[in-house]
């Protein structure tokens, strides 16, 4: 009798009570490898949107620096050249561009805010003209999926300060002392302003005073 009570298998009860505990086991390490998972995939969205961010402002800076005092228009009004146009959602100017970027040279860049994106249009300039080229239609895009982006520019005012942010940029026929860039994401994230200095402001000119 003591043999066959030795031999007797598992009771209904204690088998559905296994079975609930593993179940629950493998729920909990199923939640647990899912919680994991979308740590990671989020971790790696930060990496990858911080990067795109980092090489944006990047971009930005080195192309608004490299701004050369060289006219890519006439201004039908006033007769004078202009050098730099800019406005809160646009801005236009001309820089050497690098070799692997194109062929090298005066480009006109014209980086705007539309349809929710950054966008920079490459045009070449000859002899003071916009020289039309097929690749100019189809822009670049710098950034997605942006919310909202203003541009502003300073200058020195008429004591030789610097003058106030403005949102326009009148003085087409010379160059600002700074430029500012701010720009919303679509997540409501605002990007640290990008303030950048162009080291030929006022050449243009022979100054860069500028009284609004």
């Amino acid at each position: 009798m003591r043999a066959r009570a030795r031999q007797r298998g598992f009771t209904l009860i204690e088998v559905v009570l296994a079975t609930v505990l593993l179940a629950a086991g493998l729920a909990l390490a199923f939640a647990t490898i899912t919680a994991a998972t979308r740590t990671t995939a989020r971790g790696e969205q930060l990496v990858a949107a911080h990067e795109r961010q980092r090489s944006a402002e990047h971009f930005l800076r080195r192309r608004i620096a490299a701004t050369r005092p060289v006219a890519f228009a006439m201004d039908p009004s006033s007769s004078l050249p202009q050098r730099f146009v800019g406005e809160p959602e646009r801005v236009r100017f001309v820089a050497d561009l690098p070799d692997y970027l194109g062929r090298g040279g005066p480009y006109l860049h014209d980086l705007a805010f539309e349809d929710g994106r950054l966008t920079l249009r490459l045009a070449m300039v000859l002899a003071g003209e916009v020289v039309d080229e097929p690749s100019a239609e189809r822009p670049e895009v710098l950034v997605d999926d942006v919310a909202a982006l203003r541009i502003r520019y300073r200058a020195l005012d008429g004591d030789g300060g610097l003058g106030p942010w403005l949102e326009r940029w009148e003085a087409a026929e010379q160059l600002p002392l700074l430029v500012e860039v701010s720009l919303v994401d679509a997540d409501d994230r605002r990007w640290p302003p990008i303030v950048v200095a162009l080291p030929l402001a006022g050449t243009s000119t022979g100054t860069g005073v500028f009284v609004p």
